[in-house]
């Protein structure tokens, strides 16, 4: 130690009483600042309060872009996270479709209109939406589809026989087999998730489920419930974990004084820092919530090997004060590179692009520091203070032989086999990690919020039942956008001239079709021949293939509309009144003309103002049009012009569009994990069947945008008329897909996404789209998590260079470092190599642990190589300090392995799933990083042992004792 260091440790034995009062003090008032303004918001408003947040969608910052795209789209739909209820019923001939059932679901679908934080409009339950049937040649109706629960099961039988005529409903709303229905519950916060769903479950308890299985499922269910759960587990399995850990340290070291000492280290290091996480204002998210399990082994591992040496020396020197500097000077620099090492290695989780990820490093980092200085300090100033009469009986008795106890003969046998064997062991070291790098080869990142509870957890269940019984209680969704053609001015101009002229073109010749079927037809009455003329234009109509012929179709109906009105009206007709209507055609043929230069002329004027986009274009013009439509009603051919340019912005009204996304629909349900999709032309078939002759023949896209438009017209006739805007905008320009999934596995996501980007490629819309963009909850774990893994990755091996560099400085040699990261290296092989020989997903627990085994496994390195360099010193010779370094320093390792190792196997009991990984894969990183430093180490160091000791000067580093101070 240097003299610096050398006086804080002899100050912490001189005055025991003012570290342990600066302790309290300082853990003291960082809880005070945390809880005060929790419990009294009102009177300490410049404080933080408890902030907690578990919503995993803040695992993104809040201006990421796909972040802000998925809001933004949420917005544009009006969409809204929620729940999802199921009921099945398999034990009823006509499964839900009964009067108990029915009942049942229209109680609870009251209920839930009325909870706090329910978007009431939005439920979407077999009593709030509509049955669709034909009232007529041209007319659809809508009603309820459950009005009121049936009376008896004929009713039951009606509403089974309507709803599975809506193909929009069929395995969303209930199955096709009829054994399921479910209710989607949207939430204002999808935060409320987990209340809402007890609501719920208190609500089914009381009416009682019978032969009905009721299950809650959802993202946001099992996103917030787990958030609930967790901090309930927080306190149970810390302290459950810091239990056996007590044991097993009073079983090493059988004195309840000396282990309390580490005990309350990791308490006040974890308590210190969490108190200093509210304070400064940070949220308590997922990550956060985590902080003391990690910083609790690493507090312990330091203070064990204190203990441990303590333990094996005290009864040599029976003196607390010489026993501790002793024992201080050998580890003060080990265990201050092991905390710098973990430090830096959490620390560096704060290059990850994840603010939960950052803040949970920082954190931690800083824990372990403050565990480190209060193991240095505390530790020693509590020893201190026992009783030497508490200690008679303290530590290990000194042997006169070898091999005088069971961990004599263990550390020896070690000693031994790692120098006879050492070639065995080198060998055994390099295959396992080849094997380690082939497992590491075949892990799949993967993760999904519903699999952090056990197989048995009420939302596993509903999970597997809900998603066995209908398309999928996991949403993601498509979004498409028309793309405009880039605006100018002039060149839109020209480009409305032209459809001008088209349009001009177009009516001309149906004019010239018309006058040629006039001359065709018999002698007649204007009424006659007028009624004639009328059947031969909407046949021409209806039967017009192009889009611009239909449209001059339309608009010449409608224009001789107003030009033979004055004929209808003629009370005393000619008996053959053509030569009377030809005139008028040739009048509207030659009008025609005359209104489609006037509006090209307009177009001009309106360019030569420089609008700055299309939009202001075309309300420029069109308020120049209707300041002639309204002096001269004949020129109202020319707003029909600007309609149908109005028009041909209105994408999705386009039938070769709509047309195009029902391939996409049919080509992403081909995809196993996609069990339905939703979509405007969904909606759009089901009323055009209905609108044309109810037959499943009909259900179809309309070939004529005004066809489309009419089925439009008639949806929003219905009682929930707001559904059509979840699925496109007011204008037409932005749809959206909703598709269903089975599974929520983020592997499964972005299969599908890619499927459908193969698709895409050969498939081009018939219009300009914008690139269809992804977003819900599905999709943004996805973006997440691959955002978290590259950031480990890249933080991982940051902080693998800083521990190199910093192992590097401490023993002033890069060979000595090298060798030094070798369990580290081999450690995370071998656990990532396990994780993918296994098929177990690297999910977010695995990758923040890859940081405690940074910790944990460079740990056990410094220390056994930093004592086998100085025994080398003192002793002169590698035989000696390796069955030396087998001694106390082995002992501490070992003891280390099994206390925290074992300490915190009662973290796999937990119902939650990463708590369980945590516990296995602390237990798994303490056996190997223990066994890699104290098997490999000494055989590298035997065959190498010229080259590793070559030059090495003596030099102990043990601090010099010093006068002892006024005592406390």
């Amino acid at each position: 130690m240097r003299k610096s260091t050398a006086r804080l440790v002899h100050y912490s034995l001189d005055h025991p009483r003012s570290i342990i009062a600066a302790m309290i003090t300082s853990t003291v008032l960082l809880l005070l600042l945390a809880l005060l303004p929790t419990l009294s918001a009102d009177r300490f408003p410049y404080l933080h309060p408890v902030s907690i947040d578990t919503d995993p969608e803040n695992m993104l910052p809040a201006d990421e872009p796909v972040r802000v795209a998925h809001n933004a789209s949420k917005k544009q739909f009006s969409l809204h996270d929620g729940i999802v209820v199921g009921i099945v019923n398999e034990t009823h001939p006509r499964g839900v479709f009964n009067v108990s059932t029915l009942t049942k679901v229209d109680e609870i679908t009251r209920f839930a209109m009325e909870l706090e934080g329910v978007v009431e409009v939005d439920v979407m339950s077999l009593s709030t939406v509509d049955s669709i049937s034909q009232a007529g040649p041209g007319t659809v109706r809508f009603q309820w589809l459950m009005a009121k629960p049936p009376a008896d099961q004929a009713e039951a039988d009606d509403i089974r026989s309507r709803a599975m005529r809506i193909p929009f409903l069929r395995d969303t709303l209930f199955s096709a087999d009829g054994k399921a229905l479910a209710l989607y519950i949207p939430l204002r916060n999808k935060n409320d998730a987990h209340e809402i769903s007890v609501a719920l479950q208190s609500k089914i308890d009381a009416i009682g489920s019978g032969d009905d299985g009721f299950h809650i499922a959802g993202l946001p269910v099992a996103e917030d419930t787990f958030g609930s759960e967790m901090f309930i587990q927080m306190a149970i399995a810390a302290p459950a974990a810091m239990l056996v850990i007590f044991l097993l340290m009073w079983f090493f070291f059988g004195n309840l004084l000396v282990i309390l000492s580490p005990m309350i280290v990791a308490v006040i290091a974890a308590l210190s820092t969490m108190g200093l996480l509210i304070v400064t204002g940070n949220t308590i998210h997922i990550m956060s919530s985590m902080i003391p399990i990690f910083i609790m082994p690493i507090a312990v591992l330091d203070a064990i090997h204190i203990i441990s040496d303590f333990f094996d020396r005290y009864q040599h020197y029976r003196d607390r004060r010489k026993t501790l500097v002793k024992v201080l000077g050998d580890l003060f620099q080990p265990m201050l590179f092991t905390s710098l090492t973990t430090t830096a290695g959490f620390a560096s989780l704060a290059l990850t692009p994840i603010p939960p990820v950052q803040i949970f490093g920082l954190f931690v980092g800083f824990g372990v520091l403050l565990a480190w200085f209060w193991t240095i300090t505390f530790i020693p100033s509590f020893l201190m203070l026992i009783p030497e009469a508490r200690l008679e009986k303290f530590g290990r008795k000194e042997r006169t032989g070898d091999g005088d106890s069971h961990d004599d003969g263990v550390a020896l046998f070690l000693a031994r086999s790692t120098s006879r064997g050492a070639p065995l062991i080198i060998a055994g070291a390099v295959l396992l990690t080849a094997i380690a790098f082939l497992g590491i080869s075949k892990i799949e990142v993967n993760d999904n919020p519903t699999r952090w509870f056990e197989p048995d957890h009420p939302i596993r269940i509903a999970d597997r039942t809900m998603n066995s019984h209908f398309g999928g209680t996991y949403n993601a969704y498509l979004s498409l956008k028309y793309s405009p053609p880039p605006y100018d001015p002039d060149s839109f101009a020209e480009g409305l001239a032209e459809k001008a002229q088209r349009m001009e073109e177009a009516l001309s010749a149906a004019a010239e079709a018309v006058q040629q079927h006039l001359n065709s037809l018999d002698r007649g009455t204007t009424l006659d021949l007028l009624d004639e003329i009328d059947r031969f234009v909407r046949q021409r109509r209806l039967s017009s293939e192009s889009a611009p012929k239909r449209g001059a179709w339309t608009t010449l109906e409608g224009w001789l509309d107003w030009a033979f009105a004055s004929a209808e009206d003629d009370e005393t007709p000619p008996a053959d009144g053509r030569s009377e209507l030809k005139e008028t055609l040739a009048s509207a043929a030659a009008e025609i003309r005359e209104a489609s230069s006037r509006y090209r002329s307009i177009v001009e004027e309106v360019a030569g103002q420089a609008p700055e986009t299309s939009d202001d274009f075309l309300a420029a013009l069109s308020l120049e049009i209707e300041t002639i439509s309204t002096s001269e009603d004949r020129w109202r051919v020319v707003g029909t012009m600007l309609s149908s340019v109005q028009q041909e912005k209105q994408a999705f009204k386009d039938p070769l569009l709509l047309g195009w996304v029902s391939e996409l629909q049919e080509f992403i349900g081909q995809h196993p994990v996609v069990g339905k999709s939703n979509s405007l032309a969904d909606i759009v078939k089901t009323v055009h069947r209905d609108l044309t002759s109810g037959s499943e023949v009909d259900y179809l896209i309309p070939s004529h945008r005004d066809t489309v438009a009419q089925t439009l017209e008639q949806f929003l006739s219905g009682h929930r008329k707001d559904d059509l805007w979840h699925f496109v905008t007011p204008s037409f320009e932005e749809a959206m897909v909703w598709v269903q999934l089975k599974s929520g596995d983020n592997r499964d996501m972005q299969d599908v996404v890619a499927h459908l980007s193969g698709y895409l490629e050969g498939h081009p819309p018939p219009v300009d789209l914008d690139e269809p963009q992804w977003f819900g909850l599905t999709y943004i774990n996805v973006v997440w998590q691959q955002k978290m893994v590259s950031g480990m990755i890249d933080a991982f091996l940051g902080s693998f260079i800083v521990v190199l560099t910093m192992m590097t400085f401490l023993f002033r040699s890069i060979s000595w470092g090298i060798l030094s990261m070798l369990p580290l290296t081999i450690t995370v092989a071998l656990i990532y190599g396990m994780i993918g020989l296994l098929g177990k997903d690297y999910d977010m627990p695995v990758a923040v642990l890859s940081s405690l085994s940074l910790g944990l496994a460079i740990d056990y390195a410094i220390h056994f190589l930093a004592r086998a360099r100085q025994l080398h010193r003192e002793l002169g010779d590698w035989d000696r300090a390796r069955e030396a370094v087998f001694g106390e320093p082995a002992r501490a390792i070992g003891r280390n392995i099994i206390v925290v190792g074992l300490g915190f196997l009662p973290l796999i009991l937990a119902p939650l799933v990463p708590y369980q990984t945590v516990g296995y894969l602390i237990a798994s990183i303490l056996l190997l990083a223990g066994g890699v430093s104290l098997v490999l180490l000494p055989a590298l160091m035997t065959i190498g042992q010229r080259w590793f000791f070559a030059g090495d000067a003596d030099g102990s580093g043990v601090p010099e004792e010093a006068p002892a101070g006024s005592k406390e």
